[in-house]
């Protein structure tokens, strides 16, 4: 089955107030951290982004909204309409701790769902989940229906809700769904 991994880089980073994606965690920006992730488990991977100049060092295919200023389901809704794969695993690009591990466990609940949500901390985390293609026309409708949440299209799909990690520890699911939006989380990181 092919699988794209695709960042998600199109925010404004308004609360942070500076592209928290190219903030350095380790001599690497965060952005980085996420594509040496993926690299071990896609068989491709891309950049969804407006700035794309800004991204470039990556040496990526970098492909901008088709929808503007539709929010991350409009990223979603890109890279699926863009790109030739089956399934789709997704990351945020102010995740600077994804792990491959929490990616492949879902990968292999995925069955016969047309996506995999995550449940941690009893939150749920779709700029984490995996979606199969076939989600596309969902996804589309439901932007040009202009229902902009990520979780809005889940119940016109059949979505499996993973909040069993089995096998992985506290820790690697703490750093994975950890995010950076405000500066005190960017300190934060750097002490992980």
């Amino acid at each position: 089955m092919t699988v794209c991994g695709v960042i998600l880089a199109g925010g404004k980073s308004s609360r942070m107030g500076t592209n928290k994606a190219l903030l350095k965690i380790k001599e690497k920006t965060a952005i980085q951290h996420i594509v040496e992730e993926l690299y071990y488990i896609c068989n491709q991977l891309i950049v969804v982004t407006n700035q794309p100049d800004e991204y470039k060092f990556l040496d990526l295919p970098l492909i901008s909204d088709r929808y503007k200023d539709k929010g991350p389901l409009a990223g979603i809704e890109t890279a699926m309409h863009h790109v030739r794969a089956e399934t789709f695993f997704i990351a945020a690009c102010d995740m600077p701790f994804i792990n491959r591990k929490i990616y492949q466990y879902l990968y292999g609940q995925l069955y016969e769902y047309d996506a995999v949500v995550p449940n941690y901390d009893n939150q749920l985390h779709p700029l984490s989940g995996i979606y199969r293609k076939k989600a596309l026309p969902t996804i589309q409708k439901q932007i040009e229906n202009n229902n902009l949440k990520v979780k809005s299209f889940f119940k016109e799909l059949n979505v499996h809700y993973v909040d069993q990690f089995n096998g992985l520890t506290e820790g690697q699911l703490e750093k994975h769904f950890f995010n950076m939006n405000y500066p005190s989380q960017y300190i934060q990181a750097k002490d992980f």
